[in-house]
């Protein structure tokens, strides 16, 4: 693929996530400048920026970059944010959170994606973004309290240690529900007197396992 033909699909990204909505224009500048293909190899490298969501290595996906910017969106970062995600991936809904927040640290409890996404990172000098191996569901408790967790693999109900986790006037976005249901997508805004919910959209996640300790 030439330059040319590499930007001419950039900019046809772009303009399909536009015409399914996604209107943020912070959110929008974040994905334009971190490249999708850059985080899958493989068969599916020619579909990189198609609007569907990928297999990965692990028996994991990359969300499809529509839902990526939902997500994104809902969290309402600040440049002064540091951000909790639970479920590194491929390491791109990270690299696109570095790029409005002021830290990222991320968690996977797969060390073949831990490792090949802080490559990813380096590759990308994206210095803001600390990578863990370990139990997601968990947290990471000596970071916190986080100002924003994102939560990329489904819970039966929002995680009570990363609700703690959650800074007072903080948000967390989860996908909730069964693995083989129908998911909802749920901020959650906790507040002095507790936590306010809001349902989003149906989304279709893999799901959040636990019992790994933290390396």
């Amino acid at each position: 693929m030439t330059d040319d033909d590499a930007a001419t699909r950039k900019m046809q990204f772009v303009f399909s996530l536009r015409s399914r909505g996604v209107l943020d224009e912070r959110v929008l500048a974040a994905m334009e400048r971190i490249d999708r293909g850059l985080f899958i190899t493989g068969a599916f490298e020619k579909r990189a920026y198609d609007d569907m969501p990928l297999p990965i290595a692990c028996g994991q996906t990359i969300s499809q970059p529509s839902v990526v910017a939902q997500m994104t969106k809902a969290l309402e970062v600040g440049s002064r944010d540091t951000i909790l995600e639970i479920g590194t991936g491929s390491g791109y809904q990270a690299a696109i959170l570095s790029q409005l927040a002021r830290r990222v640290y991320t968690i996977d409890r797969h060390r073949r994606l831990t490792e090949e996404a802080q490559r990813r990172f380096q590759a990308l000098d994206l210095s803001n973004v600390t990578v863990f191996c370990g139990d997601g569901s968990r947290g990471l408790p000596a970071q916190a309290p986080f100002d924003r967790i994102l939560v990329t693999a489904a819970a039966e109900d929002p995680p009570g240690p990363l609700l703690e986790q959650l800074q007072i006037g903080g948000i967390m976005v989860v996908p909730v529900g069964q693995s083989d249901a129908v998911q909802r997508l749920i901020k959650v805004r906790r507040t002095e007197d507790g936590y306010d919910y809001e349902e989003l959209s149906e989304v279709r996640f893999v799901p959040l396992i636990d019992g790994m300790p933290l390396e």
